[in-house]
């Protein structure tokens, strides 16, 4: 009886990690910035909020990360496409610039790819 408790319990925690990564509850269209403002993305608990950005294309941008999450996950941000990253002080606000792009969307992430997040660039 504990073995089939225990394989349960486990099930649930790996079913409750699936669901949180990659199976939780989308933002919608994601945050609109003009190419002035300035945006700041918090990380934290896993994730960055907001994790979906919009931004019109064809113009550089600095984006302000506030990592608060002592996590070794969180010290890096990856935007792969666009061959920038950048490493985020703690409880500070850390700026990565944002080169001019091609419309489209570019996924950022940790460097362990557990936290992730798009930027929409319209």
């Amino acid at each position: 009886m504990a073995i089939i408790l225990v394989n349960a319990i486990g099930l649930l925690i790996i079913l409750a990690v699936i669901w949180w990564f990659w199976l939780g509850p989308k933002r919608s269209a994601g945050q609109l910035v003009s190419s002035a403002g300035k945006l700041q993305i918090l990380v934290k608990d896993g994730v960055y909020e907001p994790d979906r950005i919009r931004l019109p294309a064809g113009c550089a941008v600095t984006l302000y990360f506030r990592r608060e999450d002592p996590s070794p996950c969180s010290e890096w941000v990856l935007f792969p496409d666009l061959e920038v990253s950048a490493e985020l002080a703690l409880n500070k606000a850390t700026p990565v610039e944002i080169p001019e792009a091609e419309p489209g969307e570019y996924p950022f992430n940790c460097q362990m790819q557990m936290y992730r997040g798009t930027l929409i660039l319209e």
